[in-house]
């Protein structure tokens, strides 16, 4: 059988990739391995890739719309303040220990507007069901307004619960708003929806598709996972909504996550970042106020910086937040991650770090739920093993958390993966503690993981198949666009 290529495309195909290779590398002047990326794309599919090109391919970053307004900026309150603090040595800290982030500190106020606040209580969640237990309670408890954001929404057991609360709370008058995925949510419609909008409620999905089957912005995924009760309290982290979430398919068998609910001054951006994604939703301008809600004074200690980034900026503020502090460890780092797909920048700061003593463990599941995506990460593994990194195959179940621990001092949980697709592609958020009994607490819970996990030797590795070996260096060309 022939193989399809360009040399036996038609005159006009030939000429419409040759421009749309054009715009790739001069016009959109993106970063090199992905315009390569697509070029590959584009020369050995050269009808399904301009079509692959139209839905993926979309640059938003130069698309005013998505774009963070310099009066949304100003809603978070004392950045300027804080920062002339900070760099005069004024800013006091609850941890002593925190005074040697300053760097870190001042990089995310510059890149992100990242409050720095020290008023948090936090309570870590690494399972499934002790997570919405406490959610669907503070649900319950709400007064005046529950925002809830989440990239899968499932339409099963768990999804009608929480709906269903969420339902019950919009009939008491209360405001409640649902923000949901298009793409991860699609198994949820008009149908599911509709009590809780005949309640009161207000849904709505983000990068909805605007004709029937057909979405170009199918690859700008938002990836974010949040709630806001009241502004008292709020969640963030790696779980969605649905049984899998809590260990009920046998598919995926135990759901091993991580998750922060969170009292205090950080929900202050947490809800900064649900409303922008809501008036990105909506199309619409929200009201200020809505913006600076949050109930009381906080008795908590822990400090904290909420991260987000997206294909909407410029600037890959959480692989930055990562780098640097991976640069700052002196002892250990410990990156538990679903998809390791790093970029070069990645690669070298993991390099620099074992190479400058550090103990690296990095943590990644032993079954994988996208063939693909775990083939690419697999054919990062081996340079790292070389070095001597910790490498750990989650075996207990599936492992979905992203958590990176810094010498039992520095800590981030959220949404992003350790892949491009969550530096480049997804819209994700990240709380980063900095605070030694928390960071501390997620340290002991990797090392509770590493009882759950084999250990992946530079000999097991090389062992692997021949048609892997050739499966990973494929997917690991097409690593920045998976």
């Amino acid at each position: 059988m022939e193989v399809f290529s360009l040399t036996h495309a038609p005159w006009f195909v030939i000429v419409l990739n040759l421009l749309l290779a054009l715009a790739v590398v001069f016009l959109e002047r993106r970063d090199i391995g992905v315009t390569w990326a697509w070029l590959m794309v584009l020369f050995f599919l050269p009808i399904v890739g301009f079509v692959l090109y139209l839905f993926l391919g979309q640059n938003l970053s130069k698309t005013k719309r998505y774009q963070f307004k310099e009066q949304e900026k100003i809603l978070l309150p004392g950045i300027s303040v804080q920062r002339q603090q900070l760099l005069s040595g004024e800013l006091e800290f609850n941890d002593p220990r925190t005074a040697r982030y300053r760097e870190l500190l001042h990089m995310n106020m510059v890149g992100d507007y990242s409050l720095y606040t020290q008023d948090n209580a936090v309570t870590v969640y690494a399972d499934g069901t002790e997570k919405f237990d406490a959610l669907l309670k503070d649900i319950e408890r709400a007064e005046h307004y529950i925002h809830v954001q989440y990239y899968i929404w499932q339409n099963d057991g768990l999804g009608r619960r929480l709906i269903d609360a969420l339902t019950e709370k919009a009939k008491q008058g209360l405001e409640v708003r649902v923000l949901y995925d298009a793409w991860g949510s699609k198994k949820i419609g008009r149908r599911f929806l509709h009590d809780f909008r005949e309640a009161g409620g207000l849904a709505a999905p983000f990068f909805p598709s605007r004709i029937p089957f057909i979405n170009f912005k199918m690859n700008y995924r938002n990836h974010r996972k949040l709630v806001i009760i009241d502004g008292s309290c709020g969640y963030i982290g790696g779980f969605n909504v649905g049984d899998e979430y809590l260990g009920e398919v046998k598919k995926f068998g135990y759901w091993r996550d991580t998750h922060l609910r969170i009292e205090g001054t950080a929900l202050i951006q947490m809800h900064a970042i649900f409303l922008h994604d809501w008036s990105l939703s909506v199309r619409q301008k929200l009201p200020e106020n809505l913006f600076l809600s949050v109930s009381h004074p906080f008795p908590g200690k822990v400090g904290a910086q909420i991260v987000s980034s997206g294909p909407d900026q410029s600037r890959e503020t959480i692989k930055l937040a990562y780098i640097k502090m991976m640069d700052e460890a002196r002892e250990t780092i410990m990156i538990q991650t679903p998809y390791f797909i790093p970029d070069e920048s990645m690669m070298t700061a993991l390099k620099m770090a074992i190479l400058s003593g550090v103990e690296v463990h990095l943590m990644i599941p032993k079954v994988p739920d996208h063939k693909m995506v775990y083939w690419a990460s697999y054919s990062y593994l081996g340079e790292l093993l070389d070095l001597g990194v910790n490498c750990y195959l989650y075996k207990k179940g599936f492992l979905h958390a992203k958590t990176m621990v810094v010498d039992g001092r520095l800590a981030s949980v959220g949404t992003a993966n350790m892949d491009i697709r969550s530096y480049k592609l997804n819209f994700e958020v990240n709380a980063i503690l900095y605070d030694s009994e928390k960071a501390g607490e997620l340290e002991r819970l990797f090392r509770a993981d590493m009882e759950d996990s084999e250990v992946l030797t530079v000999d097991d590795y090389k062992l692997r198949p021949a048609l892997r070996k050739l499966l990973e260096s494929f997917t690991r060309l097409l690593s920045p666009i998976l």
